[in-house]
Parts: structure tokens; C-alpha cells; sequence
């Protein structure tokens, strides 16, 4: 995924839409996945959001799929 770290919020990876290695913001979110509001507050689950600095794709993955 992650090759090279170019700073502390930006890594070098492949974008898919550009079709090519590329630096990419990346960022931690939590996010709600339940629609009912009496159970939101637990489905928060954290994911990995990676915008490409070249064409502005965001891609994001639940990181706790183990």
C-alpha cells in the first residue's frame, strides 16, 4: 500500500485513477455506520481516508476488517 513517507501526512502509493505512484493526504476519521440514531454511538469505526494529491480521488478503508 504505503511505500514512502515524504512527511508526516503524506505517502507515496498508487492511485487508481491516475493510474500511477502519487503523494497522498492521508487521515484517520471515525465514522458512523448505523442509520438508527439509539444505536450510533456504537458503530463508530475508524477509517483510513487517502486523497490523492494529482486528481483528487479519496479512497477509504475500514481499518479494523482483520
Amino acid at each position: 500500500m504505503a511505500t514512502q513517507p515524504s512527511g508526516p501526512d503524506h505517502v507515496t502509493e498508487r492511485c487508481g485513477t491516475c493510474g500511477g505512484e502519487t503523494t497522498h493526504d492521508v487521515r484517520v476519521e471515525i465514522r458512523t455506520e448505523s442509520q438508527k440514531e439509539e444505536n450510533a454511538e456504537f458503530s463508530r469505526e475508524p477509517y483510513r481516508i487517502a486523497t490523492c494529491s494529482e486528481c483528487g480521488a479519496e479512497t477509504s478503508t475500514r481499518m479494523n476488517n482483520a
